[in-house]
């Protein structure tokens, strides 16, 4: 039987810093939609309430799953489906684009978010041990 090429979205210690182009100087909690959540509001809600709980790839998956309705029973099985594919990472997350926060990998790959004037994130970004990679543009330049 054929193996399925398993890709991922994990970093290791690494911060996602806010992108350039972000509007904001101080980080907001993304508004809910009248159509529900949006997919700032459920990466926020997993990172927020769970700091260093999930790896990247639970919180893309987790949010995919949710979008899509997928029953908790499938995950499995969808997940390895998810995965036989490249996903765009955490870089490419409204939180980090548009809301102002920085997204933190530790060496277990496991993500907290940080408020982009807090200190915490600040001594990140000052961490000459931690691998900085910028979250994606909302515009080309």
């Amino acid at each position: 039987m054929e193996t399925m090429k398993v890709h991922t979205t994990n970093y290791f210690n690494t911060l996602i810093e806010v992108a350039d182009d972000c509007p904001l100087n101080k980080a907001e909690i993304p508004p809910m939609k009248q159509t529900g959540k949006t997919v700032a509001n459920l990466h926020f809600e997993l990172l927020n309430d769970s700091p260093y709980k999930f790896t990247s790839d639970d919180v893309i998956f987790s949010t995919y799953a949710a979008r899509q309705d997928i029953p908790e029973f499938e995950w499995k099985q969808e997940r390895q489906r998810f995965f036989s594919k490249g996903q765009a990472c955490l870089r490419s997350s409204p939180l980090t684009k548009r809301y102002g926060w920085g997204i933190h990998c530790n060496e277990d790959a496991r993500v907290a978010i940080y408020p982009m004037e807090s200190e915490e994130y600040q001594r990140l970004l000052s961490d000459m041990l931690l691998k900085k990679v910028k979250a994606m543009r909302s515009k080309r330049v």
